[in-house]
């Protein structure tokens, strides 16, 4: 019977390759390699942090897919908020001023739970879109305050903001940036992370590819606002050093620039913080979100705005001609609002402060006991370790090596999944759901030290 299950189960996932190889174009993904292999990992189900594929194998998550399922997998609280609102109004329009209960108590939720005086949104599917609408409404408030020749982004490098014409233009990361040659004009990218330069510190080599630099040289009556993450996500896992969001948001401040907070990997508890700007005490002019806000139980992300850009919007007497069929979303929207009362209830965000201890706990003990592990970082469950040959001497393996690629797939192996980054493949990303408990943790840390283990044997 165990036999005559197995077969069945084989295929089934047999069948659903070849399927998936012939009619489904997968998102950052070697097209060949999916024409020619199909994939390689097919999901049924989910719990808590771990998910488990179609041939019945059970891998712990180590990502939160795509850094978003922060309650975990199977939430029942989550699903049954869908369900109720799927049977009273699965869906309705909010244009032509059209509303609905849940978008309206998110928004008063949302006000409520964001720094300072970012007391209004604007909906929409997901971060993509959220970082494109950001860019919008920045030039758009100019325009209505008589200043319409301020229409430039500053970006930074290994920024990841999405992958719509205008989002994938503002990601400094160079595959993502480069695809298809369909980038807008008007948008720059500074080197990340430059606190002296941002400060007015001209004697820096580096000073001009600052975004003071190129604030000085492009002239700040041209340039509309700032977009950073506060935690580089996909361009590596980049924590900012102390104070370089403060100076970020005085640079602003001084220049009369509006500062874009993408927080669509970093927000709802991923950092140890509601947002991550909290960690910084600063108030962003627009907050971009998607990911966490419905714990990747619905498609849903918005802007926050300041109550100075959203009382110059509505003054406005014409159409407000922007959105998205799935703006306020009732049934996303009602999905956030279970997440973020669990988020809240279930004391979620301490419970990730203390996990980063435990994190890092097990950082070390790879340091410690590997020679190749080095740079290891984490900002609550927002988390990454490099490998290089010799961190003593900060010299990285020859590109062919690309030790994160190898040790990310021996933990494939072992039914871990994590992310490898890094223009030399040498980071690896960590961002597990934030229920994940010590045990959890831990063999996570016993896989990637097993995993590494793999990696140093097969460099002989």
């Amino acid at each position: 019977m165990t036999t005559g299950n197995v077969q069945t189960t084989t295929d089934k996932t047999a069948r659903l390759v070849e399927l998936d190889k012939k009619h489904y174009i997968h998102p950052t993904t070697s097209a060949k390699a999916q024409a020619t292999d199909g994939s390689p990992l097919i999901f049924s189900s989910g719990n808590g942090v771990y998910a488990t594929s179609t041939d019945g194998e059970r891998y712990l998550d180590g990502l939160a897919m795509l850094w978003n399922v922060n309650l975990g997998h199977g939430n029942k609280e989550l699903a049954q908020a869908a369900y109720d609102q799927m049977m009273n109004m699965a869906y309705s329009s909010s244009f032509k001023g059209y509303s609905n209960e849940p978008a309206i108590e998110l928004s008063k939720k949302l006000a409520e739970i964001a720094p300072g005086d970012l007391n209004s949104v604007f909906y929409t599917s997901g971060g993509s879109e959220s970082n494109d609408t950001a860019f919008k409404l920045s030039r758009f408030y100019w325009e209505l305050k008589g200043k319409p020749s301020k229409r430039k982004i500053i970006a930074l490098n290994n920024a990841y903001h999405g992958v719509t014409v205008a989002a994938q233009t503002a990601t400094g990361i160079p595959a993502f940036h480069n695809f298809a040659g369909s980038n807008i004009g008007e948008v720059y990218h500074a080197k990340a992370h430059l606190t002296n330069c941002e400060l007015g510190d001209k004697n820096d080599p580096n000073y001009e590819g600052s975004i003071r630099g190129i604030i000085e040289k492009e002239g700040a009556d041209t340039i509309a606002a700032v977009i950073l993450e506060p935690v580089q996500g996909s361009g590596g896992v980049h924590i900012p050093p102390e104070g370089y969001i403060q100076a970020v948001r005085k640079l602003c401040d001084e220049f009369g620039i509006l500062m874009i907070a993408d927080e669509v990997i970093c927000g709802f508890g991923r950092t140890g913080k509601m947002f991550a700007v909290d960690h910084w005490d600063v108030v962003p002019d627009l907050m971009s979100m998607a990911k966490g806000i419905s714990s990747g139980y619905s498609q849903l992300g918005g802007v926050m705005l300041r109550d100075e850009i959203r009382n110059t919007l509505v003054q406005y007497d014409g159409v407000l001609s922007h959105g998205f069929t799935y703006s306020g979303h009732p049934t996303a929207c009602a999905v956030a609002l279970k997440n973020i009362e669990i988020l809240e209830r279930d004391h979620i965000i301490e419970h990730v402060q203390a996990m980063e201890k435990v994190l890092k706990d097990g950082f070390r003990y790879l340091e410690d006991k590997h020679k190749h592990v080095t740079n290891t970082r984490s900002l609550g469950l927002l988390a990454a370790i490099e490998l290089y040959e010799d961190p003593e001497t900060n010299t990285l393996f020859d590109d062919a090596v690309q030790p994160a690629t190898v040790v990310v797939d021996e933990c494939f192996d072992r039914k871990l999944i994590l992310r490898t980054l890094g223009s030399h493949r040498e980071i690896i990303a960590i961002a597990p759901p934030l229920i994940i408990n010590k045990q959890e943790i831990e063999e996570m840390i016993g896989i990637i030290d097993d995993s590494i283990t793999a990696f140093v044997k097969k460099l002989g």
